[in-house]
């Protein structure tokens, strides 16, 4: 069916069913966004749309980042924080950095108390969204009915033949999230890393990820726990960055609102737009001129 007829279809659809006093339409389709380490070079990604268009191909699919650094599981997480809270209610993420592919780790699907749901290997990728958006419910992938025919044989892509398949099913309302397959406890494999605290005059958090374009360093620390040092901008921040026990970085730079209030290759701590403390050089690259990484490993403290 065209998409275009097939939209017009929904519209006059939902008109009626409110008429009758149904809040949604009864075939409404989801958006479907994908994430994964893949990247782009070869055929992985392209298979997966192919997937999920072979389930609809009235759905909407859409790619968050296909870059994720190789195995990087915490940076998965990130990503996925980062973005759900601007997709309504009712959207499902596909997320695949599956190290572990083909072992025990569980196939899950989460729904989240904000109504988004998640499909993905159970292996630490659900950190972030767990936490901030909350946890309805977690089902774990029923294989022998959500898995792409034919495809039992293979046991390295299940970003393919399981994730991207049973995400297609579920956004184009083939099958209802409770038949995804089996209830688990509601809890996910999580990755322990430093929360945003304030105490005796300092604030410890972690360096949550880069800025990969400009090489900013975003950390968790929320303007909440920020404002507790009572800082105007110009006043001067003592910041100390850790990896693990070695300190990669111990230096005092000012606080300002936006990049252009320091000269061009001068440091600033300021606040990004997820509204949490972020480290940059005006026209220049934070993490790759002081070497500095992010990870659950990775972490910062300032002090006035």
């Amino acid at each position: 069916m065209n998409k275009v007829m097939h939209r017009f279809k929904l519209f006059f659809s939902s008109l009626l069913l409110l008429s009758l006093g149904f809040s949604t339409p009864l075939n409404a389709m989801d958006a479907l966004v994908l994430q994964s380490d893949f990247g782009v070079k070869d055929a992985a990604v392209a298979s997966m749309k192919g997937v999920a268009v072979g389930v609809s191909s009235d759905l909407d699919i859409y790619d968050l980042t296909h870059e994720v650094p190789a195995f990087n599981i915490w940076e998965a997480s990130l990503r996925l924080a980062q973005t759900a809270q601007y997709w309504p209610a009712g959207t499902v993420f596909v997320s695949v950095v599956d190290p572990g592919v083909g072992t025990a780790r569980k196939s899950v699907v989460l729904k989240t108390k904000s109504g988004h749901f998640f499909v993905t290997p159970d292996n630490g990728t659900l950190t972030a969204v767990a936490e901030q958006l909350g946890i309805d419910s977690v089902r774990e992938i029923d294989e022998a009915v959500n898995r792409l025919a034919n495809s039992e044989k293979s046991y390295t892509f299940h970003g393919r033949d399981v994730y991207a398949y049973t995400g297609a099913r579920l956004a184009a309302n083939v099958i209802s999230f409770k038949q995804v397959g089996k209830k688990l406890p509601d809890q996910v494999m999580t990755i322990a890393y430093q929360k945003a605290l304030y105490e005796n005059g300092r604030i410890a958090g972690n360096i949550e990820i880069l800025d990969p374009q400009y090489g900013n360093i975003w950390t968790n620390i929320d303007r909440a726990t920020f404002k507790n040092l009572e800082l105007q901008p110009g006043d001067l921040v003592t910041i100390k960055i850790t990896n693990g026990d070695q300190v990669v970085q111990e230096k005092t730079i000012p606080y300002y609102d936006s990049f252009g209030r320091v000269e061009v290759g001068q440091p600033l701590l300021y606040l990004n737009s997820l509204n949490n403390v972020a480290l940059a050089l005006n026209q220049g690259n934070y993490a790759a001129t002081f070497q500095i990484l992010s990870g659950s490993n990775w972490n910062i403290e300032l002090s006035k």
